[in-house]
């Protein structure tokens, strides 16, 4: 079999087979050479101009390396096939991402996992997967992404030590020029193991105690990025003023959200400005970003208030109103800002004991260990932040910002 050595700035040499590279040159995933893997991230890291591209090839890398050493390790050899399988999977699980990546997912349209779906089972991504792979190949790997396949290697495309966290967490952190993101991954990768999980009786993914350290690591790391860089409130101005923009398209009929998986980053940016001039994309092409007027954490914010206002961006649009006017400023130009991640690091994994047991890494936590689970919840609602931004500087006490939320609330009951 042929092989292509890429060059690559965190990984250094990158080996690609010959389906790897017919699969690369799609259209479907030449696409991603042009979407950025941080969105808008770049206005405050320079050096984030870094794309989905280069991601998508780390985590394939990260599962040849996995599934070499899983090779050598386990007792049931695995099949060669099941192995393609699963590096394709890596190399494709970000194929249906939207321009600027997860911020238009905030807007309530299609998951980029369900967008994914057609890319991967029709057209030509899945004739090469079909005629390399199989025929069941296309619907085998959609399920791995998704999280839904019963196959035992589910675990290093989808799930809590998934190959893609490790990847992009390294990644980014190096991109941004910043020291957050610091994991162990020779030792994480070494310690991954095939084990029968207790709770299904399924061979499943699972790691060795030992590699409960570097488990902590990449806890830390992302807690780091998530606080410093993905969640940093210019980053998050400059995404939500992004998330209005494409939603004004969209209502406006500027736009179809059919069609914006198929857009890249200026793509979709010189469609926007086709459409005529605009305020919000004048202001983010020149870094104008709203300013913070008000922000709470999301430990200060009535969980009552906030699955409110999360619900629907219907209820956003109505909070941004009635900001607006306790601002005295024009409707449009106060935006609200809640990111949407639903855990930190959702540690539920099974873990080989010293002894020999495999036992699950749960909320319970063990005796003399650091309860990794519930501390992942707690660093997720440390680094969660309620803010609301406006065109013009203001300012808004936290308290009359919560009132005028309790407001609206109950204006739309």
């Amino acid at each position: 079999m042929r092989f292509e050595i890429l060059r690559d700035p965190l990984w250094n040499n990158i080996r690609v087979d010959e389906t790897t590279l017919q699969l690369v040159d799609t259209d479907v995933f030449q696409r991603l050479r042009y979407i950025r893997q941080l969105g808008w991230t770049y206005l405050v890291y320079p050096g984030a101009t870094h794309s989905r591209f280069e991601h998508a090839l780390g985590t394939y890398h990260l599962a040849r390396r996995t599934l070499s050493m899983l090779r050598e390790r386990d007792d049931a050899p695995l099949d060669e096939r099941e192995l393609s399988i699963i590096r394709a999977a890596a190399l494709l699980h970000d194929v249906g991402h939207y321009p600027f990546s997860h911020a238009l997912e905030e807007i309530g349209i299609l998951d980029h996992e369900q967008v994914a779906k057609p890319l991967i089972t029709a057209g030509g991504l899945a004739a090469i997967l079909r005629s390399c792979l199989g025929q069941d190949a296309p619907e085998e790997i959609y399920s791995l992404i998704t999280g839904t396949s019963t196959d035992s290697l589910q675990g290093l495309i989808s799930g809590s030590l998934d190959l893609d966290k490790i990847e992009y967490l390294k990644r980014d952190a190096l991109m941004c020029g910043v020291p957050y993101g610091e994991i162990d991954v020779d030792r994480l990768i070494n310690s991954m193991l095939l084990v029968t999980d207790p709770a299904t009786g399924r061979r499943a993914i699972g790691v060795q105690e030992k590699a409960l350290p570097a488990l902590e690591s990449l806890l830390f790391a992302k807690y780091q990025m998530y606080r410093n860089v993905y969640w940093h409130h210019a980053v998050r101005s400059a995404t939500a003023m992004y998330k209005r923009l494409v939603e004004d398209a969209l209502l406006a009929g500027t736009l179809e959200s059919s069609s914006l998986a198929a857009y890249t980053d200026e793509g979709l940016l010189n469609k926007l400005e086709d459409a005529g001039p605009n305020a919000l994309l004048t202001a983010l092409k020149s870094r104008r970003l709203f300013k913070r007027a008000a922000e709470l954490p999301a430990t200060a914010l009535d969980p009552e208030i906030a699955d409110w206002v999360c619900a629907s961006r219907a209820n956003v649009r109505a909070t941004e109103e009635a900001l607006a006017h306790e601002l005295k400023l024009p409707v449009g130009s106060v935006l609200i800002d809640f990111p949407e991640k639903t855990q930190m690091l959702g540690l539920d994994i099974p873990v080989c004991r010293r002894g020999g047991k495999v036992e699950r890494l749960t909320g319970t936590g063990w005796t003399g260990s650091i309860n990794l689970p519930t501390l992942s919840e707690e660093l997720y609602n440390s680094a969660r932040w309620f803010r609301i931004f406006s065109a013009e500087r203001a300012t808004l006490a936290n308290e009359r910002a919560v009132k005028v939320l309790r407001s609206a609330m109950k204006r739309a009951a």
